[in-house]
């Protein structure tokens, strides 16, 4: 089964996408009932402040501007410059690293917004919001280029079926039950879907993700399924006060990686790990996909 809609899906985006995408073309959404049983989208407030962890203190970036989309770019080049600085700290090119810009709870105007300005991997928790979201902003930039929508949080059995269809990388494999069910889906429907493990490095009982101790046998059951190509790992860090905090944890990770593509002689390229408030620090540490949410669209209410 394809994943990529069409007919009743392009009226919802002609919506979107049919003015030019550039200055306001694009209107945003300030009010609204949603639908009943749905989850509530954020559409991003302006001003507004945000701090972003860095080493050597924390940094405020205080934003008035003169609408949301004026703000969504400076905010994206902000990040997308600090990523490139990071990258360059730790000895690569700015193209190592891709942001996901992570969508929870934002209007699907704003996020077309962002896809305008060229965020095409985009980042949700839930499956069902993703459902929505793809259906009215799609698979396709304005220009064609393609959209890539990353499933980043915990995905139950229940919804394995709809995940395999809807996204195009799954960052959330914790358990062999998942893995099968992902792996039935994708193979049926003759997709191969990329996947990461996620390894709950700080040993946090509220986190999902598997021990690091267990993890080579995970890794080893991922690997042999059909429908799936696993090649990586992906880590949330814990909630520090300053980014550095978060340094050893990241480390840990890309330790791990290596010490398994060594012994299980695997391809693990790649390291979903960084957030708004340590992605930097994530970066310098060999993270090849950062998930950012609040730097961009701003504090969820």
């Amino acid at each position: 089964m394809s994943c990529r809609g069409a007919g009743a899906q392009d009226a919802p985006r002609r919506r979107l996408f049919g003015r030019r995408a550039t200055g306001m073309g694009i209107r945003f959404r300030t009010g609204g009932r949603p639908r009943a049983g749905s989850t509530p989208f954020h559409t991003p407030p302006s001003p507004v402040s945000f701090g972003l962890q860095r080493r050597g203190g924390r940094t405020t970036f205080a934003r008035s501007v003169k609408g949301a989309l004026n703000s969504l770019e400076e905010r994206l080049a902000e990040v997308r410059g600090r990523i490139a600085a990071a990258a360059g700290r730790s000895g690569r090119a700015p193209e190592a690293v891709t942001l996901v810009a992570v969508v929870k709870t934002v209007a699907p105007e704003s996020v077309a917004a962002a896809i305008a300005l060229g965020a095409l991997d985009l980042g949700e928790n839930r499956v069902q919001e993703a459902e929505g979201k793809i259906e009215v902003v799609g698979r396709a930039a304005p220009g064609g280029a393609p959209v890539r929508w990353h499933l980043i949080g915990h995905l139950q059995r229940n919804k394995a079926a709809r995940a395999a269809e809807l996204f195009d990388r799954v960052h959330s494999v914790d358990r062999p039950e998942i893995a099968e069910a992902l792996s039935r889906h994708a193979a049926g429907a003759g997709r191969v879907l990329p996947v990461l493990v996620e390894v709950n490095v700080a040993g946090e009982s509220s986190k999902f993700g598997v021990a690091p101790e267990a993890l080579d046998t995970l890794l080893e059951r991922v690997a042999a399924l059909p429908g799936l190509a696993l090649d990586g790992l992906m880590t949330v860090g814990p909630a520090v006060a300053e980014a550095e905090a978060a340094r050893p944890h990241f480390a840990r990770l890309r330790t791990l990686r290596d010490a398994a593509e060594r012994k299980l002689h695997l391809k693990l390229a790649v390291l979903s790990m960084g957030m708004s408030g340590d992605y930097e620090v994530a970066v310098e540490e060999g993270a090849t996909l950062v998930r950012i949410g609040t730097a961009l669209f701003g504090p969820r209410g």
